[in-house]
Formats: structure tokens, C-alpha cells, sequence
């Protein structure tokens, strides 16, 4: 491995330019070559890099052996393809979430990179984002208790999908920081949505997922209101926790707050529930932008051949839990199990 690893960043749309901004500054990485069709974009944006190469040709870059790894931060409808092809060609391979369009895709790459040898990673940003880690760490410590229930709102006005809907588009967030808090994936999925905009293409959708652990999860994803909503509650029996990522400063508040069973009768066991309301804590957070994280945790498994926090069956998951939302969508609401991940 050589000590840089060469990087090339297919994509220069709507995300793409954050990935290549962080590319380019990540220590061990060199931005190698900027990938995209449209040929303005990309004389646009590669001025910003000298000495960067630029490339319209996806067949022609994978063909080029000083490459080692690959950005895809194209239409979800592409990533399987592109992202198969690149571990052909030998390269690992960082996909934008979410991973693929379906569960058969993500299988089919999570199989091949497994069998040869190939680092393939998700971008699960929100993994990488100081305020999910510690209330992650909160709950592993026992802080929280049992996390009951979490529930969260991921609203805007815009940016307005074509290619997919509201659910497709922003619940990936949310789903990969429940899945990671509780170290587990759902296994039923509950959806209803409307379509509004476009026909077809759902701009508001409330989903419910459930967890092994009797836990659930309801996210509230919509391009369709009036305020921009980042806001995450976990509810647990010891205590609760609040991460707005909107906030400028508090972003994640622990309130010492549940209810307490106490003995009332130790004769016939009975028992009552008191009200507890301590205090309100806000943690100092020493934040990194977490997309910065991700791209140098990307560098470290190329080159440890390790395997990534949000590596490929992380995003089997989640698009598991978005098929089994969208069979919901379309049956009306009716329940769903999410797909099996063997």
C-alpha cells in the first residue's frame, strides 16, 4: 500500500463537493481524480483542486491501476452497478448511503467483498458525529437504562427529490443512528405517506420500526414544512436524552427524568409508580465535522485492511428497514417484517 492512498471521487453533484472538499484535506489520502458526466461541473469544480485529475469516463478511471480506492456519491440507482464495478477493478470502494436500492443489491456487494478481500463502507455520516457516540456510550454504560423507545423528526422545506421519495432520501439517518445506538437492526416496519408534490413520490412519511429489544423507533421524514427539524429523542427507564443537531450549542440534552417503581405492599407485593424530574445535564462536546471522520476512518481500513464501522452489512440494514417501510407504503400501512440479512 502505498503511503498515500489515491482516491477518486465519482460524483460531483449535490454531496459530492463535500466528499471531495474532505478527500483532499484527509491526512494519508491524495485526491487523485474527480469523476462526473457533466463536463462544466467538473471543470468548475476540479479548478478548485490543481493537480487534481479530472475524468467524464466511470470504465476509463476504473481502469486506471494508480487509483486505490473509490468515492461513489452518485444516484442511489447507480450504486450497486458502480460500486461492483470498482471492486472488480480491484478498488475499494466508500458509497454514499443509502447503500442500494434493495436488499438482493446489497447482499450481492457485501457477498463480493467479503469473497475477495475488498473494503466496502457505507456513509452512515451521523456514525462518525461526536453527539451520537456518546449517547451511544450513555446507553452501553447503563446510563439511559433500557431504551425504550426513540423517536425522531427529519423535516424540511426541500431539497425535493425526483429520484426518490422523502423516506428513501432522509430516513437513512435516522435508522443507521437507531441501529447503532442499540447495536441491533429492526425486524417489522410500519409507513404511511402521502404524495403531494409528485405523483408517485412520497414527500412526507411516518414510519415505526421495532427492535428485538422490544424498543421503537418512529421517524418522521419529510421535504414538506415549513421549519428545518433535526431532532432525535431517546426515552429510557433511568433516564432521556434529547440531540437536536440544529442546535448551535447544547446539542444533546440528558434529562433525569422517568418513572420509579416503588414497594407500596411488601406482603402482597404490590407496588406504585413515582414521577422522577432531576436535573438537566448538557455535555461539553468537542465536535469534528463528522464527515471529516468518516473520510479518515475510510483511509485507516484501506490501509489496515479493517473493517469499517459503517461497512456493508451496516447498510444492508438500513436498506432492509427502507424495503420493508416502503411494502408498508404500498400495502396502506400494514406491518412488514424486514428481510433477513444471511
Amino acid at each position: 500500500m502505498p503511503k498515500e492512498v489515491a482516491i477518486a471521487v465519482a460524483g460531483a453533484g449535490y454531496w459530492g463537493p463535500n466528499l471531495i472538499r474532505n478527500v483532499a484535506e484527509t491526512r494519508g489520502a491524495r485526491l487523485h481524480t474527480i469523476c462526473d458526466l457533466d463536463r462544466e461541473r467538473l471543470e468548475k469544480i476540479g479548478r478548485r483542486y490543481p493537480g487534481t485529475a479530472t475524468e467524464t469516463d466511470y470504465d476509463r478511471l476504473l481502469r486506471d491501476e494508480s487509483v486505490d480506492a473509490i468515492v461513489v456519491a452518485t444516484p442511489v440507482s447507480l450504486h450497486h452497478r458502480m460500486a461492483m464495478a470498482a471492486m472488480k477493478a480491484g478498488k475499494d470502494v466508500l458509497v454514499e448511503k443509502p447503500l442500494a436500492m434493495t436488499v438482493v443489491e446489497c447482499r450481492d456487494l457485501v457477498r463480493y467483498a467479503k469473497e475477495n478481500g475488498r473494503v466496502l463502507m457505507v456513509g452512515h455520516t451521523f456514525i462518525y458525529n461526536a453527539a451520537v457516540q456518546l449517547i451511544k456510550g450513555l446507553l452501553d454504560s447503563g446510563e439511559l437504562g433500557e431504551l425504550l423507545y426513540v423517536y425522531s423528526s427529519r423535516v424540511n422545506l426541500g431539497r425535493i427529490r425526483q429520484d426518490v421519495n422523502a423516506l428513501w432520501n432522509v430516513a437513512p439517518h435516522d435508522i443507521s443512528i437507531v441501529n447503532y445506538v442499540l447495536g441491533a437492526s429492526p425486524t417489522r416496519a410500519r409507513a404511511i405517506g402521502r404524495s403531494y408534490l409528485q405523483p408517485g413520490i412520497e414527500d412526507v412519511v411516518f414510519s415505526v420500526f421495532e427492535y428485538p429489544s422490544g424498543a421503537v423507533a418512529h421517524v418522521h421524514s419529510s421535504w414538506l414544512d415549513p421549519s428545518k427539524v433535526r431532532k432525535t429523542t431517546f426515552v429510557g427507564s433511568q433516564k432521556m436524552v434529547v440531540y437536536d443537531d440544529v442546535e448551535s450549542e447544547g446539542k444533546v440534552k440528558i434529562y433525569d427524568k422517568g418513572v420509579r417503581r416503588t414497594t407500596a405492599d411488601a406482603e402482597y407485593g404490590e407496588f406504585q409508580l413515582r414521577l422522577h424530574s432531576g436535573d438537566i445535564h448538557i455535555p461539553k462536546i468537542t465536535f469534528t465535522e463528522p464527515l471529516a471522520e468518516e473520510c479518515a476512518h475510510f483511509v485507516e481500513c484501506v490501509v489496515t485492511r479493517g473493517t469499517p464501522r459503517t461497512d456493508g452489512l451496516a447498510g444492508l440494514s438500513v436498506v432492509a428497514a427502507l424495503e420493508a417501510a416502503q411494502r408498508s407504503l404500498a400495502s396502506g400501512g400494514d406491518a412488514q417484517d424486514v428481510a433477513g440479512y444471511d
